[in-house]
């Protein structure tokens, strides 16, 4: 069923309140998951948000949490989620983050003690879209083993990095450093499917392409050794420097009550401090590279249909209540 941008927000935003979300967590988590959807990233859009409401109901997510904001330089900024989401001690702060980074040429943002971060691109892309180059890294429970280690060591642990282009879309680049997101994994055992080899081990370290047998055993890094090297560097700054839990150390973002207590790390740069021809130069090399055939992540051009409407599954279309 297609339905309005506002409707799909408002839907997003009454299920969170339902679920035990304030006001502020769900108005920040209804506009991260439509922002997603509309970006094309719709598995950690709607699809996602069913593990945020049996957060809030589960107590995984404090839903009435305020997060402290503090500023231990006049070029950092220090938030504490106290087990809330991510986007709403992001969304607190932007507006100084902004300001910050503009005023001193670069700025950071460190997040702890939170529920997974979603979409990566959501806070990277808002950056851009404000004219700064954004470096994002987040971390989560553990699902991710490497090396001869038939443990779990590294949540996901994704990158994101976006940059802003004149005249057009931002460059976003949002990936995981697992071979895939385990929102795939998930939705592949759901339909009964397969998945590529290299993506995951099954429970007796064997690598196997049934997605159902994936969901028992461990998701492996992209790439080897250098994709673990990429979840590494991922978990040093987003939990080592924040202070938030190491992936091996924090709890289920999907069972029991305990909130994940993650991190967060995003730095922002002002690109006119070093190159204030930057959006201009970037365009021209994006077109260069896109003719000579290669793929320019986050450049998907957004009809203006989609803008103003999207197509929900079933589960979360308008009720007489929504």
């Amino acid at each position: 069923m297609r339905i309005t941008i506002e409707q799909a927000r408002e839907i997003a935003r009454r299920a969170a309140r339902r679920a035990g979300a304030n006001e502020a967590a769900a108005t920040s988590l209804a506009n991260a998951t439509v922002a997603a959807e509309i970006s094309g990233r719709d598995s950690v859009g709607f699809a996602h948000l069913p593990d945020y409401l049996a957060g809030f109901a589960a107590g995984r997510i404090a839903g009435t949490a305020q997060p402290g904001i503090a500023f231990p330089t006049p070029a950092t900024i220090r938030v504490d989620a106290h087990g809330g989401i991510a986007q709403l001690g992001f969304d607190l702060a932007f507006d100084e983050l902004r300001t910050r980074a503009a005023l001193y040429g670069v700025a950071m943002f460190a997040q702890t003690n939170s529920y997974t971060a979603g979409e990566l691109g959501y806070y990277t892309r808002r950056l851009a879209e404000a004219g700064l180059v954004a470096f994002a890294v987040s971390n989560g429970p553990a699902l991710v083993t490497a090396g001869t280690s038939r443990s779990a060591v590294y949540g996901t642990n994704p990158l994101s990095f976006a940059a802003p282009v004149a005249d057009g879309p931002a460059l976003v680049i949002d990936q995981a450093s697992s071979a895939t997101a385990f929102v795939n994994i998930r939705r592949a055992a759901s339909e009964g499917g397969t998945i590529p080899e290299g993506w995951a081990i099954d429970a007796a370290g064997a690598p196997t392409t049934d997605a159902r047998q994936a969901m028992k055993g461990l998701l492996l890094a992209f790439g080897g050794t250098r994709g673990a090297n990429i979840a590494l560097m991922a978990e040093v700054m987003a939990a080592g420097l924040t202070g938030a839990n190491w992936s091996c150390d924090a709890p289920s973002f999907a069972d029991g009550n305990a909130t994940p207590g993650v991190g967060l790390f995003i730095l922002a740069i002002a690109p006119a401090v070093l190159a204030p021809d930057f959006p201009a130069r970037l365009v021209q090399q994006i077109a260069r590279l896109a003719a000579a055939g290669i793929h320019i992540p986050g450049r998907r051009e957004i009809t203006e249909e989609a803008k103003q409407q999207l197509e929900l599954p079933a589960e979360f279309t308008p009720d007489e209540d929504a």
